[in-house]
């Protein structure tokens, strides 16, 4: 290679991510929309949507969503009714089978996971046990 060969061929290439598919999650016409418009709102078009699910909640976990500029190391990218949908390894196991959807309703509105696989879930649909 020589002399001209940098150090910085590698810094920019960004995060080893996955590419999953709708098995592991998929978004509804209606969540797809809400995320779309949330992006566009916070001014990140290209950004993704993170599930992850988390400690807590009546059943024990429950799961946590927030908007981010893209996948992370590790994540598990899924395109799915044009919008990127981000799930870290250890979520992915939980949320596989998985649909988001959103609700829009005043009392308990918002993006809401519907898991198959969830054993037991409380009626605020926003925790599980798997």
């Amino acid at each position: 290679m020589g002399m001209m060969s940098s150090s910085a061929t590698r810094t920019d290439a960004g995060p080893t991510f996955r590419v999953g598919d709708e098995r592991l999650i998929k978004v509804t016409p209606l969540a797809a929309g809400k995320v779309s418009s949330l992006l566009a709102k916070q001014g990140r078009p290209g950004g993704v949507l993170r599930v992850a699910v988390v400690g807590g909640g009546c059943s024990g976990l429950q799961y946590k969503m927030d908007l981010q500029d893209g996948p992370a190391n590790r994540d598990i990218l899924v395109e799915s009714g044009g919008v990127k949908v981000v799930v870290d390894p250890k979520s992915a196991l939980y949320v596989a089978g998985s649909e988001l959807d959103f609700v829009d309703a005043l009392q308990g509105g918002g993006f809401k996971v519907k898991n198959p696989n969830a054993a037991a879930t409380c009626s605020c649909g926003e925790s599980f046990a798997a």
